[in-house]
């Protein structure tokens, strides 16, 4: 039996004996004639297709993808933090994420209400979440300020989150 890794053509395994310099690498097998091939600690590299062939009269020869997934992580020096904008103004909310997949980011408001995003004069659009790596707000008003999360899943759980907090510094005007 040898274990190969078929992609990138390399004999990894014949038999119980590991033949490649990868110590995270061992073959075990049972009474059974079944043959396993065990990764420790797997690393994006080792993604790809492996092969399985026994050599017999005519050889026989199983194939098997292994893809390598890793739970979405945010990237804390390249996402906002907390903010403070003057009435108005704008504000620009950036969250990035690493992971395999790439992760999605998604936007809500940590009391549950609408974000507002506001497209030209008059025209704007509320939505409970917003996808996307950056959440512009246009003409905050103070209904806006609070606490923002942007949310990093790709199926691979845990997904991640992070709180930003918008501060909206309001002009007041006192007549007497």
């Amino acid at each position: 039996v040898a274990w190969i890794k078929a992609d990138a053509k390399a004999i990894l395994a014949i038999h119980e004996h590991v033949i490649t310099n990868n110590d995270r690498l061992s073959v075990t097998h049972n009474d059974y004639n079944t043959w396993t091939l065990n990764i420790r600690n797997v690393k994006m590299e080792d993604a790809g297709k492996y092969m399985c062939q026994v050599n017999t009269d005519p050889m026989k020869m199983q194939t098997a993808m292994l893809e390598v997934v890793i739970p979405p992580d945010i990237i804390n020096e390249e996402t906002s933090g907390d903010m403070m904008v003057p009435e108005g103004g704008s504000a620009k909310l950036v969250c990035r994420a690493r992971g395999h997949p790439k992760p999605k980011i998604t936007w809500r408001r940590e009391d549950g209400r609408e974000i507002i995003a506001r497209n030209g004069a008059h025209q704007k659009t509320k939505a409970l979440a917003v996808e996307g790596e950056m959440l512009t707000l246009s003409k905050v008003t103070r209904s806006e300020m609070g606490a923002y999360m942007c949310i990093a899943s790709n199926g691979v759980p845990p997904s991640v989150s992070k709180r930003m907090k918008l501060q909206v510094h309001c002009k007041y005007s006192l007549l007497i």
